[in-house]
């Protein structure tokens, strides 16, 4: 019988036995992202938000400690565009957590641990479809951060000839 995991919505399985590696890293996962139940709440947090608090310091802390788990995955055999995916977790991650106040709000939502752990069962489950919709996502990333460039030159075109027009 296979082991389902559900995270944040996101159901895995990951063969009959998850290896001894995979159980160590789900526990790391933990620790960062859920160890800690906030008193009279549900609601879950993990020493990645907690040294969070501490600024900038805190969010490298945490995105050094994340990126063991990359690391790992990458070991175990994770597909590049699996492994990107994973980092950029980690990246948003840190850079919106830098952000006082909401960056620590987010940073206690967003659980990149977890995500990432999910993104390696799943590849490990299935790693053809999964490395697929991990290159899929990332193209249309790369497509909307292109997008947004041409934007952001074209906004400045036009601010500059607004500049020019009010000169004469």
């Amino acid at each position: 019988m296979a082991n389902k995991v559900e995270r944040r919505g996101i159901e895995t399985t990951v063969g009959t036995r998850p290896s001894a590696e995979v159980e160590r890293l789900r526990t790391m996962a933990r620790l960062l992202d859920s160890a800690i139940q906030i008193p009279g709440t549900r609601y879950r947090v993990g020493l990645d938000a907690l040294i969070g608090l501490v600024p900038f310091a805190g969010d490298v802390t945490g995105a050094i400690l994340s990126s063991f788990i990359v690391l790992r995955a990458a070991r175990l055999g994770a597909s590049r565009a699996t492994v990107i995916r994973m980092m950029g977790n980690i990246a948003l991650d840190a850079i919106v957590g830098g952000v006082p106040l909401l960056g620590d709000l987010f940073d206690a939502g967003w659980k990149a641990n977890t995500r990432n752990l999910a993104l390696l069962e799943a590849h490990l489950q299935r790693p053809g479809p999964t490395a697929r919709a991990s290159r899929r996502l990332l193209v249309f990333l790369g497509l909307g951060l292109v997008a947004l460039l041409a934007g952001i030159i074209a906004l400045g075109v036009l601010a500059a000839d607004l500049v020019v027009i009010q000169m004469r």
